[in-house]
């Protein structure tokens, strides 16, 4: 196993699915809360830790909601995305496109400049420190409605020139994607990439509404899409790539045993498979964990862990000469550790 975890630590990778809210590790927590005299009901990272027992989404949002009281400012914003990068690059991840929830912070009287600008000015210190490139996208809270949303991305467009994209996350039942359609065309006419949280609670037909109402260019997680052959077909002929979540997935009950998980049975399918951390504090796995968890759970082979890197390269939101240039140093990764293709 720990040849496993070298492998998969050493290949270069991408990240297209990570939320930079949920890589608040305990110790940074408990720190910025003393920073700003919030009262946590934990004395320890070990309490923290063992706080973190979830039975399904909801019951891990409302935790997570609470500990983003400690984020109150500029500079805690840029430790926070500094931090990820520290560890998204001991991954060996070579991009990273993470995602902010800005109603999350603004509902608390945060100015969203603050939470971009520092966001921004962490990533901008992890690409010199780290060679990390990275975009960014702001997740729509879709339990808080399209008008809120509207209101949303009306603020966030003043800000435009550090955005790369817009989401849509938080409770998902209940809440189809097509409420948000003309939010996300706004935002799509403004330049931005469009995806979108489906299927991870919800059924195959909202990866399908995501689709063809959204118009989005990935599905992050889509665990139920594999329950619609059709919607499968789709996505392998068009290429709409699934950000997948594993330990996330077995944490939040969305399946039962890792070994469940229809990540392979997708990848098999030729549907444009990744593996991504989604909330890496709170479930107990960055990038590489998932990938050697899935590898042991699922039977894949290095080629395997290979596909899916190239394939977190192709989905992401790169330029075509840097696309090409991180998938050729995939391809000599490969080479070098006689991986067939």
């Amino acid at each position: 196993m720990r040849a496993t975890e070298g492998f998969a630590r050493s290949l270069p990778k991408a990240e297209l699915h990570v939320h930079l809210e949920g890589t608040l590790e305990p110790d940074l927590l408990l720190e910025l809360a003393a920073r700003h005299h919030v009262t946590l009901p934990y004395r320890s990272p070990a309490e923290v830790r063992a706080a973190y027992r979830f039975t399904d989404l909801q019951s891990f949002l409302e935790l997570y909601q609470a500990n983003q009281e400690v984020l109150r400012d500029e500079e805690d914003f840029r430790r926070l995305t500094l931090a990820y990068l520290e560890r998204a690059d001991a991954d060996g991840v070579r991009h990273a496109e993470v995602f902010f929830d800005a109603q999350a912070h603004t509902a608390r009287g945060v100015p969203l400049g603050a939470v971009i600008e520092g966001i921004g000015a962490g990533l901008a210190e992890g690409e010199e420190l780290y060679g990390i490139s990275a975009r960014l996208l702001m997740c729509f809270l879709r339990d808080r409605g399209a008008a809120e949303a509207e209101r949303t991305l009306d603020e966030a467009l003043t800000h435009v020139d550090w955005i790369d994209g817009v989401g849509l996350d938080s409770a998902e039942r209940g809440y189809p994607p097509a409420e948000f359609i003309t939010v996300f065309a706004r935002a799509r006419s403004h330049g931005l990439a469009a995806v979108a949280h489906a299927g991870e609670e919800g059924p195959a037909a909202y990866v399908r509404e995501a689709l063809d109402t959204l118009h989005v260019r990935r599905i992050d997680h889509g665990v139920h899409a594999v329950d619609d052959p059709a919607l499968v077909e789709r996505l392998r002929r068009s290429r709409v790539a699934l950000t997948m979540c594993p330990l996330s997935n077995v944490r939040l009950g969305v399946v039962r045993r890792l070994e469940e998980h229809p990540l392979k049975r997708l990848l098999d399918a030729g549907v444009l498979v990744t593996v991504n951390s989604d909330d890496p504090a709170y479930f107990g796995g960055y990038l590489v964990d998932n990938l050697v968890a899935v590898r042991r759970a699922l039977g894949l082979r290095r080629r395997d862990l290979v596909r899916l890197a190239r394939n977190s390269v192709e989905a992401s939101l790169l330029d075509d000469v840097e696309r090409r240039r991180l998938l050729a140093e995939i391809d000599d990764f490969a080479a070098r550790r006689d991986v067939p293709a």
